[in-house]
């Protein structure tokens, strides 16, 4: 199997058509097609069907073409590495909006220092989204909250979050200053996610273990536009410390939560390591040297490191 036999095999796939392929290609049409009946029979499969209105590809067409995109984006990033003295190419990270509050500077500046010419791409976005990126192979790394993972990813668990009850001083029937039972929090008018999200299924269990109905004020589904309400007083919220780090230099009260659980598990999830490039590969290690530093350096509220 040849490289250059992928590269005409993925042109066909966009294009639609052989003779579209061929004319982008520069070649002529049955060289083009002979190419694909030899990488064909060397698979002993068919991967393209063809007909007269154009090419359709098969089952096992399409999953051949993910791993056929993915081989030839490492083969243009070792030939990259290799013209130049420094690691390049490119990698794909995916954050949940509180990790990426805290994280995301830090990261992105230790990657410019570090490895200045791998471009980075970074996605925020719900972990349940971030997961099926994944699965989908448009994220190479990603910090998740949940273990359903599928088999051929690489699971390293990163730290543990304590809860935060998070308000305006101005809200009414506030606390007193110190740490506050989840209890308590219930007779406030709190603003949480929807139940489609892992933090708010966290907390619906604690609740319900307490056997305690809280007080939904409001369900959003951004954090931004939840804090913004938070801010104005129209409810307290609950989340992990990094979300207080959103609202820097605001007058918003915080309380941690006494019980050691609700805690949320921070995972790191990326694609196996045979799958991963040479710059994914060195941007994992620094995302956890980073994720370290700031737990250390108490830059991360209410995060305790996982115990190997």
């Amino acid at each position: 199997m040849e490289l250059r036999q992928l590269r005409y095999f993925i042109k066909v796939v966009e294009c639609g058509s052989m003779g579209r392929a061929a004319a982008d290609l520069g070649v002529v049409t049955s060289a083009l097609s002979q190419q694909i009946s030899r990488l064909e029979s060397e698979l002993s499969t068919r991967l393209l069907i063809r007909a007269a209105t154009g090419t359709t590809l098969t089952e096992a067409g399409m999953a051949f073409l993910r791993q056929a995109q993915l081989t030839l984006r490492h083969a243009d990033d070792a030939v990259l590495a290799a013209r130049s003295s420094r690691l390049s190419g490119h990698v794909s990270v995916g954050l949940a909006p509180t990790t990426s509050s805290v994280l995301a500077v830090p990261f992105m500046d230790a990657m410019r220092i570090r490895y200045p010419d791998v471009r980075v791409r970074l996605v925020e976005s719900l972990s349940g989204h971030l997961a099926t990126m994944l699965n989908a192979r448009q994220l190479d790394l990603a910090i998740i909250f949940h273990t359903e993972a599928a088999q051929r990813w690489s699971i390293q668990p990163l730290l543990d979050e304590r809860l935060f009850l998070i308000a305006a001083p101005t809200l009414a029937d506030l606390p007193e200053p110190g740490p506050v039972s989840l209890r308590e929090t219930a007779r406030l008018p709190l603003i949480l996610p929807s139940r489609s999200h892992g933090l708010r299924a966290l907390l619906n269990g604690a609740f319900s273990r307490l056997r305690v109905e809280p007080h939904i004020a409001m369900e959003v589904d951004g954090l931004a536009a939840l804090m913004a309400l938070v801010r104005a007083g129209h409810g307290a919220t609950l989340q992990p410390g990094a979300a207080a780090t959103h609202s820097a230099g605001s007058k918003l009260r915080t309380w941690q939560i006494r019980e050691r659980q609700p805690t949320r598990a921070n995972m790191l999830a990326s694609l196996s390591d045979d799958e991963l490039s040479p710059a994914a590969l060195a941007a994992r290690v620094l995302l956890t040297q980073t994720v370290a530093k700031l737990v250390r350096e108490d830059a991360w509220p209410g995060a305790r490191l996982h115990k190997k």
